[in-house]
């Protein structure tokens, strides 16, 4: 096998691209799971909803409906989490094939901090609708 080859062959870790990319493919389960989750706050207003109708109640809901303000910004993070996680997959398998790689934590520091706030509004709202 010429020299060359063997070079390039033993610089190339596969391993380092398959993290990469567990790594993108974990980013994308979680933006799913916020996405869904905004779904479920969205639906979960029109189903009580629905249940008071279906029985014949006034079931009592906060009349400011800000459930489905708020789910509709959960699945609209989670779209965003899912474009920035793919821009920061390419960036790294860049990084990783010119064997120039450097750790960035911007993206869960963005993600962390939108969803501690959202955490924060989540209670906040459900506190006033108590």
């Amino acid at each position: 096998m010429p020299p060359e080859i063997e070079e390039s062959q033993s610089d190339f870790k596969p391993n380092d691209h398959l993290a990469n990319e567990r790594t993108y493919l974990a980013w994308i389960r979680t933006s799913i799971g916020i996405m869904a989750f905004g779904f479920v706050v969205v639906k979960f207003s029109l189903f009580v909803k629905q249940i008071g109708i279906a029985l014949g109640t006034n079931i009592k809901t906060p009349s400011h409906g800000y459930s489905a303000v708020i789910g509709i910004i959960l699945v609209a993070f989670g779209a965003l989490a899912i474009l920035f996680s793919y821009w920061q997959y390419r960036k790294t398998e860049k990084q990783l094939r010119t064997r120039k790689y450097v750790p960035s934590s911007v993206l869960t520091s963005f993600l962390t901090a939108l969803m501690f706030l959202i955490s924060i509004i989540l209670i906040i709202y459900l506190i006033q609708s108590v």
